[in-house]
Formats: C-alpha cells, structure tokens, sequence
C-alpha cells in the first residue's frame, strides 16, 4: 500500500463532495508528473485529502484508491475546460483513478502544522512553489501524518 495527496479546492470539489457521491474519478488532471503519479497508483492506496485555495490550506481527511487505468472523460468533451483535442478514445494521454471516500479529520491540519512538522524534502506539498495536485507521501511521512491527526 502506498500512500499519496491529492489537493482539490473545496468549492470545486471538496471533501463533503466526496462524502456526500461517496466515489468519484478524479478527472481533470493536466500535469505529466501528477498524471505519472495517478498511473502508478493502485487500489487500496491511501489518499490524503487537501484542500488548496482557501484559507487555511490542508489536509482535512482521508480517501483512497479504488480502481485505477481509468481514461479521464474530460479529455474528450470539447465543452469541458480540460478537453484535449490532441487526444482521442483509440489515444488517450490522459488516465486517472476512483476514489472513495474514507473520513473527514475532526480538525484540519493546516499547511502552517505541515511546515512546522516536516521538510520540503519530506513532504512535496510544503516545497515553496509547488503546484501539483498529485504527490506521493512516504509512508513513514504517513505514520507521522496519521499520528498527528490521531488515527490509523
């Protein structure tokens, strides 16, 4: 089992969206590397659950992969803002995962406690300028993370 953060901002879809469809695919991601990232997960990862663009940032609970090798629809709606005219249903450059929900932390655990707790090197989410919406988490960052929000 791997262990991974995923940021989403909570007025698009956060994570009392996710509680509420209980699964989602998460779509739209346009980045090679948080897209490699997504193609190396594998059902019964772990997710940690981030909310960006809003204040304060952070983790506010858990998910965790369910299937994975899914072809993002998006990609091929041309009303959709992630549509790519480049690929096509025989080529898709574009592949994600299911998720489904697991819990919301009883507190947040904001960016400040992350960089307070750990290293740009230890956790990418805290690296000044880092705009990935996909990145692996060690899994003994994990522990720690988990300890710090009190579960298991």
């Amino acid at each position: 089992m791997n262990y991974w953060l995923i940021k989403s901002e909570p007025d698009v879809y956060g994570i009392a969206d996710l509680k509420r469809d209980r699964t989602t695919i998460w779509d739209g991601v346009r980045n090679y590397q948080a897209r490699n990232f997504l193609r190396t997960m594998q059902p019964g990862d772990r997710i940690f659950y981030y909310h960006s663009n809003t204040t304060p940032p952070g983790i506010v609970g858990m998910a965790k992969v369910t299937e994975v090798g899914i072809n993002d629809p998006s990609q091929f709606e041309a009303t959709s803002p992630y549509y790519d005219p480049k690929s096509s249903p025989t080529a898709p450059r574009w592949q994600t995962v299911a998720i489904q929900f697991d819990q919301i932390f009883p507190a947040i655990v904001t960016l400040e406690t992350l960089r307070q707790t750990f290293t740009p090197e230890e956790l990418l989410v805290v690296r000044q300028g880092n705009r990935l919406s996909v990145l692996p988490v060690s899994a003994t960052v994990a522990e720690r993370l988990l300890a710090i929000t009190q579960i298991s």
